[in-house]
This record gives structure tokens, C-alpha cells and sequence, in this order.
């Protein structure tokens, strides 16, 4: 970095999409000792109407002019999953730091080559696994670690939704294309999760899980149930079922004196039980979500701190998600998404087929 950015993380965008509009963009101006510089989008119109609308001085149409800016001191990558390992690559050999969206890449190995890359180079590596950073899940550590739910003794967790409207079945969103996104919304949704859970109890072992697709609107899965145990010994199990006629989102954390109760998404208060009291603990989200991350990170390159949320810990969370839907796809370690009629998982017709 040179003297006049010394005091400052002058940041470079990859991908102007939906999440870097409100969630993250605006953070990278509004944390202290933190400016967006430059951002790059494959349409040179949406890149520089980006920049327009959010005050960014440069846009780029290409990722290597913007990695390679001598006037970038750090990247963040927020494209679908399915370009992570290659930009994140691009930029550890430019020897800069990278701040990578969740989840980090397609599988765990894909992770893993991330990690090592950076890690041969005395490089940071961050994932936007931004929930560590928020008030209500730093409570929720805090209450786990006072003792106030006294020995922990079960977790569960449990997620449901509805099929998305109006799918079109033929134009399917990156989410429900493995080659993006690496499998199906487990991947998007269910890696907020057990991150989570990695960052409140400790790294997740013993994991076992099945994966199937019961709604048939598309090929990859739609459910998934899996069962672990955290370092310390705490059984768990957590299931995800995106073809439900409901919606639930419910995490609960057990104990000898107490119970922890609270939605993964959303801002509904964490409720906590203890001795026959209920209390209800609101601590809701900023506006900009990963702003408190994102202060994390900056932090961290001025010296001033040390981020949570790294490429290690979420490789973590990578291998544990391999773990639970890898029967569905035969083999989570090689190239699955190139051919899907492989998948022992994809057994008869989907609705796409008839």
C-alpha cells in the first residue's frame, strides 16, 4: 500500500449485482478507514451505472485491469460461487487481499486450493460469512459462552420454504445451477447456518446427511437432513427443505439451565428461557448488513484487529455441506456440475424432464 492509503483499505469490486447494492457495497464506503475505489461488472453499462450511483470513481469492464489497479489495495469478489477459486487466484497472484462472498467456492476443494494459495503467500483471506460480525449472533456467542444456558446437551435446526415463484424451469436462476453455485439453496442458505454454528460452538465432526430432490423442478437438491457433533460433544441435527407448503426458519441451542431460540434470517428477537422466564433479546441488523464485517476486514489490514471470518473457517463450512449432500452427488471432490446425469441423487423424472 502506499503512505496515503496506509490509514486506508481502498477497495476494488468484482460482480455489481443484486447483493452489493444494499448488503454490502455501500459498507465498503461507510466503514471507517474503508473506500470503494473501482468495480467491475462483464457489462461495461452496468459496471459504470453502478459506479454512477454509488460514487465509485473507476469502473472496468474486465477483472484483471481491476485487480492489477495500482490504486486498489484490496478485492472483494462477489460473483456467483462458480468464479470464486479463478478471481480469487487472479488476485492472490497480484498479492492482494481478498474478501470473497459465501459461499467461498463450489466444494470443499476448490476452498482448499484457495487457502493454500494464500497461505503460500503470507496473504489474508476473508469470506463474507457476515453474521459473525452481527450484534444478535455475537449475543447469542456470548450467552453460550457465560454459561447461561448452562451445559449444553442439543442442537437443532430447522428451515423451510416454498418451491420459488414463478421458476422458470428453463432459465433457471445460478442459485439452482450446480456449475455456479455448487448444488442447490443448501448452498446459499444452509452455509449461513452452519457457519454459525462453527462460530458459536466450535468446528462441526461426525457429520452424516442425506440429500434428495422431492420437488422435481429441478435437478439439483431440494432437501437435505444431516446430523453432527460439535468438538465439545453436543449432538445436533439440522434439516432444509426448499419445496415446503410453509416457511419456518428456527435454530435451538439446549442446555442443562436454559434454551436459546431464534431465526437464522430476519431480525426477530433471540429468545432466551431460563428458570421458567422468557426474555426477548432484539439486537436487528444495520441497514448495509455486512458493514460490521466489512469493519472486521479493514480493521484487520490496519492492524487493528482480527477478523472471524476467514478462508479456513470456511472451508470448514465447505467440507461439513460436502458431508451431508455427498451421496446425492456421488463425488463432491472432482468437477460434478459437468455432468449432472451422473448424480445418484437424480433419480427419475423431474418436472423439467416431463
Amino acid at each position: 500500500m502506499t503512505e496515503t492509503a496506509s490509514q486506508e483499505i481502498r477497495w476494488g469490486m468484482i460482480g455489481c449485482g443484486d447483493v452489493a447494492e444494499v448488503k454490502s457495497g455501500p459498507g465498503f464506503q461507510k466503514a471507517n478507514g474503508s473506500r470503494l475505489v473501482a468495480v467491475m461488472r462483464r457489462s461495461g453499462y452496468r459496471a459504470r451505472d453502478y459506479a454512477s450511483r454509488h460514487g465509485v470513481p473507476r469502473w472496468y469492464d474486465n477483472a484483471t485491469s481491476l485487480i492489477h489497479d495500482p490504486e486498489v489495495d484490496a478485492v472483494y469478489i462477489a460473483t456467483p460461487p462458480g468464479s470464486h477459486r479463478d478471481y480469487a487466484l487472479d488476485v492472490c497472484a497480484a498479492g492482494k487481499p481478498a474478501y470473497v462472498e459465501k459461499p467461498m467456492a463450489r466444494n470443499a476443494t476448490e476452498c482448499r486450493e484457495m487457502v493454500d494459495a494464500f497461505k503460500a503467500r503470507n496473504i489474508p483471506l476473508f469470506v463474507a460469512y457476515y453474521r459473525r460480525a452481527l450484534p444478535r449472533f455475537l449475543k447469542v456467542q456470548e450467552l453460550v459462552a457465560d454459561g447461561r444456558l448452562g451445559t449444553l446437551t442439543q442442537v437443532s435446526y430447522r428451515y423451510d420454504r416454498p418451491e420459488w415463484p414463478d421458476l422458470n424451469r428453463q432459465q433457471l436462476p445460478w442459485r439452482l445451477q450446480a456449475v455456479e453455485s455448487g448444488g442447490g439453496l443448501f448452498f446459499d442458505v444452509g452455509s449461513h447456518v452452519l457457519d454459525i454454528l462453527d462460530f458459536v460452538l466450535g468446528p462441526l465432526g461426525e457429520v452424516e446427511g442425506t440429500a434428495a430432490n422431492r420437488g422435481g423442478a429441478y435437478e439439483v437438491e431440494d432437501s437435505v437432513a444431516m446430523s453432527f457433533r460439535t468438538r465439545s460433544g453436543i449432538p445436533g441435527a439440522a434439516t432444509w427443505n426448499f419445496s415446503s407448503c410453509c416457511s419456518r426458519d428456527c435454530l435451538e441451542l439446549t442446555g442443562t439451565a436454559g434454551q436459546l431460540s431464534l431465526a437464522v434470517f430476519g431480525n426477530s428477537p433471540v429468545r432466551l428461557e431460563r428458570d421458567g422466564r422468557i426474555e426477548e433479546i432484539d439486537l436487528p441488523s444495520p441497514e448495509h448488513i455486512q458493514q460490521p464485517m466489512i469493519q472486521s476486514i479493514v480493521n484487520t489490514l490496519l492492524g487493528r484487529g482480527e477478523c472471524c471470518s476467514t478462508g479456513e473457517s470456511a472451508a470448514r463450512t465447505a467440507a461439513v455441506m460436502d458431508r451431508a449432500v455427498g451421496r446425492y452427488y456421488g463425488s463432491r471432490a472432482d468437477q460434478f456440475w459437468t455432468d449432472p446425469q451422473c448424480w445418484p441423487g437424480r433419480t427419475g423424472p423431474t418436472r423439467q424432464d416431463v
